[in-house]
């Protein structure tokens, strides 16, 4: 009977050291593809004030002053707009192996991209969520280095120095997605992937309004949003964190200033406690700026409801209403 026990707890402890790999440990960053490359490029250095780390043929690496990566956000110059992956480092290097053996199992079509075939990254999974979200899954990437005495801080903390040119956002923060079932979807990317649900939002008729996602302790690093057309998964928005909503207004007095469409706020989010505008920059992607937001720091997190007739407190306290084109709008998921 005590070898029979031994065994069965060697296999649970197998299992649960397998679950606790097989996980990823952060969101790395996003591809994008743009249909007018330069002027895209313009918003997102000197509007947005994003450090541009390099550009290699049609593409354009960029990151935020305190990102430690070589990229947080890559441009393509392109006919369409549109989403070409979603980055997120795994946990270990060991983790992608389990993630290969997983995806197997569960039938998913995946492809390895070797490393060296990125710019600056090492082996990769490439494959997509049930809605078509693409993935890449990474262990190896680069990290952002510099001799240049414009970029180059004192800090040994910050990679680079506070830019002090346009939002000058801190890092890059979270993605959105629009699709037509958030549950099935969340509870996809919450088992495989190991990202932790984090609050959601119920309308009177029970229907899943949006659920937030994270594996590190910050509110959310992906979010899932109902498409109110039912009409497939989009991309709804990119996003980077500011350090106080000073800045903030200051964002939105840039992109005044710059003739860029400030689609909704200032505003505030209850959900996650963030203060928001959302723009769209000129290739037509939708780019949120935000600070604030809560941390969450306990192991067993239980996801918090949002449910009808505190909704709307959970989209925005201050009383504004999203135009119709929040919850219609977004760009393509790349094939």
């Amino acid at each position: 009977m005590s070898k029979v026990k031994d065994e069965i707890l060697e296999q649970s402890a197998q299992v649960r050291l397998e679950n606790y790999l097989r996980t990823v440990a952060h969101l790395g960053h996003v591809e994008i593809s743009v249909t007018k490359f330069e002027q895209s490029l313009w918003f997102y250095t000197e509007v947005m004030g994003l450090v541009l780390t390099e550009t290699h043929g049609d593409r354009a690496y960029l990151r935020a002053w305190q990102d430690y990566d070589h990229h947080t956000l890559v441009l393509k110059a392109a006919d369409t707009s549109e989403v070409n992956r979603i980055g997120w480092r795994v946990s270990t290097k060991e983790s992608l192996y389990l993630f290969e053996k997983q995806l197997k199992e569960m039938n998913i079509n995946f492809n390895w991209v070797e490393g060296g075939q990125k710019k600056a990254l090492g082996d990769a999974i490439h494959f997509k969520s049930p809605s078509g979200v693409p993935i890449e899954l990474y262990w190896e990437k680069e990290l952002f280095v510099t001799d240049d005495p414009k970029l180059k801080s004192k800090l040994p903390s910050h990679p680079s120095k506070y830019t002090i040119k346009g939002v000058s956002p801190r890092r890059f923060d979270h993605v959105n997605i629009m699709v037509d079932n958030v549950i099935s979807e969340q509870e996809w990317w919450t088992e495989l992937l190991g990202i932790h649900h984090r609050y959601f939002v119920q309308n009177k008729e029970d229907i899943r309004l949006g659920s937030w996602l994270s594996r590190t302790n910050i509110a959310h690093e992906i979010a899932f949003m109902r498409n109110s057309n039912q009409n497939g998964a989009a991309f709804h928005h990119l996003a980077y964190y500011l350090d106080s909503p000073d800045e903030l207004i200051r964002a939105a007095n840039i992109m005044a200033e710059n003739d860029i469409q400030i689609e909704w706020g200032p505003g505030k989010h209850g959900t996650s406690g963030a203060q928001f505008i959302y723009v769209i920059e000129p290739s037509g992607h939708r780019v949120e700026i935000w600070t604030g937001g809560f941390l969450m720091f306990a192991p067993d997190w239980k996801a918090i409801e949002w449910p009808t007739g505190v909704g709307e407190l959970g989209l925005e306290m201050w009383g504004s209403k999203p135009p119709e084109t929040y919850f219609t709008y977004g760009t393509k998921l790349g094939e």
